[in-house]
């Protein structure tokens, strides 16, 4: 049976941790494990994450960045720990749970069946017998947002920015969380932009075949988020960055990694001990 870590970036979500789902969903004997990164938080955050680790050490643990770094950072650094820790499959949930923690489970058994592919992305389409609850500005910001992203990438992406993704543990995958990320806002697509930028004029599949859009059953908007209507105009500068980075023709990427993973800013080696059993 495949290994999976999911990492949960956490700042300040003392509040919006929903500790009774996830000690429910800990106690399944098939889940997965969790690993919730502290991303610099000033409230109570590290404390529950300390005592969730203790109650269920086989199925959650923590890394804490003394630092606040943005949640592109939070993740890169909980996937790489999670890559080190020997998983199969690594991904990243948001805190608030908007997907349910449920769905980690059909999204492992789409790589199970489908060997060729190495990233699933969770996608919210408003179908009949599905319980996706969006704010209309925030769904349309987000699907305009998606088809202007999917012409820079060259590839139709229905959803880019729903925080559920599962990736399976390749050097490939590696590669992509090596650096880190250019953009804040944005990094989801530029996971997608460095898997395109590794295939291009290369034998390999291409981003089209290795990524799977699963329609997710339920999601709903939760209250706290930190998301704003004026971030749109931030990400559409974030993604002509990407574009020019490792989308346009004559593009060269960020080569090779420089700065070993342990020396990340903002890294606390005290919590490695925290790491996943």
């Amino acid at each position: 049976m495949p290994r999976v870590i999911v990492v949960v970036p956490c700042y300040n979500e003392a509040t919006r941790l929903n500790l009774r789902a996830i000690q429910e969903y800990g106690r399944r004997p098939d889940s997965a494990e969790l690993l919730f990164v502290n991303d610099g938080s000033r409230d109570e955050t590290l404390e529950l994450l300390e005592h969730l680790h203790a109650a269920n050490p086989r199925r959650f643990s923590f890394l804490h960045l003394a630092r606040n770094g943005g949640k592109a950072e939070a993740v890169r650094q909980g996937i790489l720990l999670a890559l080190r820790s020997g998983a199969d499959y690594v991904g990243f949930w948001d805190a608030d749970l908007a997907t349910p923690l449920s769905d980690i489970d059909p999204f492992a058994r789409v790589l199970d069946s489908h060997p060729q592919t190495e990233l699933v992305i969770g996608t919210r389409m408003r179908l009949l017998g599905h319980r996706i609850e969006r704010r209309p500005l925030r769904y349309w910001l987000g699907r305009l947002f998606a088809n202007v992203a999917s012409l820079a990438l060259g590839t139709r992406v229905f959803d880019t920015q729903c925080g559920a993704k599962l990736l399976r543990a390749t050097p490939g995958v590696a590669r992509v969380f090596e650096r880190p990320f250019l953009t804040r806002w944005i990094f989801d697509v530029e996971i997608l932009a460095r898997l395109h930028h590794a295939r291009r004029r290369t034998s390999l599949p291409q981003i089209r075949e290795v990524v799977y859009e699963y329609p997710l059953d339920a999601w709903r908007d939760v209250a706290g988020s930190t998301v704003k209507g004026g971030d749109f105009v931030k990400a559409i500068g974030e993604l002509a960055h990407i574009w020019w980075t490792f989308l346009r023709p004559a593009a060269r990427g960020l080569g090779p990694a420089v700065v070993p993973i342990n020396d990340m800013p903002g890294r606390d080696p005290r919590r490695d001990q925290q790491r996943a059993a």
